[in-house]
């Protein structure tokens, strides 16, 4: 009978849905990249998805200082038995979570491999309590991420309509595609309108298509409103202070689509003309 239970439990976790997870790089600023994901982990929560938001960066700029996140509790310290689960994830709200991924931004060589690995089952025990995981992560000057598990993940590269960002947003996926090989990548176009944010998109897709045979998926854009700034003045999410904004509109309807891809077993794939259309 015991034998029957294992395996029953083992068939059970197998066929379980697993946590989608969304790992960003930015060629935007830092403050501009935190916010974007505050605001879109605030909307995918109210969405009534369970969200865990992970800030591999590890800087005064990133998600975790946004959103009071403890240094001291890291999952890096779950790994070394140093802190528990629940002292590593704060609640921010309902549905919200954050974590910081260590107390210091991490490369590719700083952690030992043994390190590393309890790192990664850590990683994905956490992931595994949330229905979608956003990652704040960034490539070291090796072009690796900070934790393996990310380089399975769905990656999301953040630009604007600025020619300097659009030549940065290709250099990442040149220098991530350069050490991963061949794979997807996601665009959000951040601080644009929908015609000049699809014009970003097609541009690079055609560019990462025809040098790099990489294919890239339009996941969406945000355009540009003041209203964001006004809300981080105040400590709160554009779509809290201010519900009838552009920008608040854009990321519940971004949020929406990502849901939707998240229950989807193609993720952002299986959704190539994923996008954000607000009508303004």
């Amino acid at each position: 009978m015991a034998s029957f239970d294992q395996a029953e439990g083992l068939r059970r976790m197998l066929e379980a849905p697993k946590p989608r997870v969304l790992t960003f790089l930015s060629a935007l600023r830092d403050d501009e990249k935190s916010s974007m994901l505050v605001n879109l982990g605030v909307s995918l929560a109210r969405q009534g998805q369970r969200v865990l938001m992970i800030d591999a960066r590890c800087s005064s700029h990133s998600i975790g200082s946004w959103l009071g996140s403890d240094s001291e509790s890291t999952l890096l310290d779950v790994a070394r038995q140093q802190r528990t689960m629940k002292e590593a994830i704060k609640i921010v709200s309902s549905n919200l979570s954050v974590s910081m991924l260590s107390k210091y931004a991490m490369n590719s060589t700083r952690l030992p491999a043994e390190n590393s690995r309890k790192l990664s089952r850590v990683f994905d025990v956490a992931a595994n309590a949330a229905d979608l995981v956003i990652v704040d992560s960034e490539i070291d000057s090796n072009d690796a991420f900070p934790l393996a598990s990310f380089e399975e993940s769905d990656v999301v590269i953040q630009v604007s309509a600025n020619p300097v960002t659009i030549k940065n947003a290709y250099g990442l996926i040149k220098r991530v595609n350069s050490r991963l090989g061949r794979r997807s990548y996601g665009i959000l176009v951040s601080g644009a309108t929908e015609q000049s944010a699809r014009l970003v998109y097609a541009n690079m897709a055609q560019a990462a298509s025809r040098y790099l045979a990489v294919p890239l998926h339009f996941v969406g854009y945000v355009p540009e409103d003041d209203h964001m700034k006004q809300a981080a003045h105040l400590g709160r999410a554009v779509i809290d202070a201010f519900p009838l904004a552009g920008a608040s509109i854009a990321f519940s309807k971004l949020a929406e689509q990502l849901a939707t891809a998240a229950q989807s077993t193609l993720g952002l794939r299986g959704l190539p003309e994923l996008g954000v259309g607000i009508g303004i």
